[in-house]
């Protein structure tokens, strides 16, 4: 099963000691295997996706922005032979969405067909892979699409989550349509920087914590010596953030997402909890 991480923070300056406070708490890489890892930031106005090398020992450092950055997303899976990493490593990104998914989809064929034809022409033709994943995507950007809220940086963390449970729902019933008997993990996680979603389908588990600020970062070099007058000190006590994961080392501290809920969090930090229908 494949690996995602996600953070939405308060203090965008601060994403990176964020990430860094997770050191020995998450697995980045779940599969030894995995050849495909991709993270997404965002810079102002920017959607910036890195592909980050195979083989090598990854840590969190290495999905930290040079920049600052609201929002991070990281996804670590195993492509198939023959699939090109340039078009197929998650996370995706469209306008300001960044978008990853645990699969894969058993039977794949005919579902993609299927659901090709809900799809718009023009984002059909943004499907530059041949994952499951990035059709996915691509049918939740129809669906908010359809609400005109794309693009929408007032856009509410329930109504987007909402968009991402109707198209899970709407996956779940094409599976029936193809024959599926039984549906697999659909577990997804979305961005647009502003919000933050992820559902979980399935019997693969994910996970959300909230980092309370301190008054101490190793990253930083701030500590219980540091004056408290420094602006630095006051800017990690401040600092909040929610993290996503689908791989912890231990659940102490983190809650699990119950099966068939989306989490959305808003620019607050609020959490909520969108119940299946």
């Amino acid at each position: 099963m494949s690996a995602i991480l996600a953070a939405l923070s308060s203090d965008p300056n601060l994403l990176r000691c964020e990430l860094h406070r997770l050191t020995g708490k998450v697995v980045l890489r779940s599969e030894a295997r995995a050849n495909a890892l991709g993270v997404g930031t965002y810079a102002q106005e920017e959607v910036l996706l890195r592909r980050l090398a195979p083989d090598r020992d990854l840590t969190l450092d290495d999905l930290a922005p040079p920049h600052e950055s609201e929002a991070v997303l990281f996804h670590a899976g195993r492509l198939p032979p023959g699939l090109s990493p340039e078009e197929n490593t998650q996370p995706f990104r469209a306008r300001h969405w960044l978008f990853a998914h645990q699969g894969p989809l058993p039977d794949f064929e005919p579902l993609r067909a299927l659901l090709l034809q809900r799809v718009p022409e023009h984002l059909q033709r943004q499907v530059r892979g041949s994952t499951d994943s990035e059709l996915l995507f691509a049918l939740f950007l129809t669906n908010l699409r359809k609400l005109g809220r794309t693009d929408d940086p007032r856009l509410e963390p329930g109504v987007a989550g909402r968009v991402l449970r109707d198209t899970v729902r709407e996956v779940e019933a094409a599976l029936v349509q193809v024959g599926q008997v039984r549906t697999p993990p659909l577990n997804m996680v979305a961005t647009n920087g502003a919000v933050l979603l992820a559902t979980r389908r399935g019997e693969a588990p994910l996970y959300y914590t909230r980092l309370e600020g301190t008054g101490e970062c190793s990253h930083c070099g701030v500590d219980t010596t540091t004056p408290e007058t420094h602006p630095e000190v006051g800017a990690h006590r401040r600092r909040r953030t929610v993290v996503v994961a689908s791989h912890v080392t231990r659940t102490n501290g983190w809650v699990e997402l119950p099966q068939g809920t989306t989490l959305t969090v808003g620019a607050d930090l609020q959490v909520g909890h969108l119940p299946p229908e």
